[in-house]
């Protein structure tokens, strides 16, 4: 019943389980199981949209982040640190 993959096992089971209970209790319906890991079509919108939301990401986070380290270094110099 299951496959040495142990992902495909947990759906084999509920569905026998499920369909057990169905078929105790009078029912017409049953599930049906399979096993597909991840959707096989690719939306090609849904990807252009999440790439450009992380370039635009990235670019507004390397924007920000040199400042960031120069007033830092700015800092050091107005109260005279010094490194060891």
């Amino acid at each position: 019943m299951c496959s040495p993959e142990p992902i495909n096992c947990f759906p084999v089971l509920m569905n026998i389980l499920s369909n057990t209970f169905l078929r105790l209790f009078n029912s017409t319906a049953r599930f049906r199981v399979w096993s597909e890991l991840f959707y096989s079509r690719e939306n090609t919108v849904l990807m252009n949209y999440i790439f450009f939301g992380l370039f635009t990401y990235l670019l507004v986070l390397a924007a920000g982040l040199p400042p960031l380290f120069a007033m830092s270094s700015v800092e050091d110099y107005k109260v005279r640190s010094t490194s060891c």
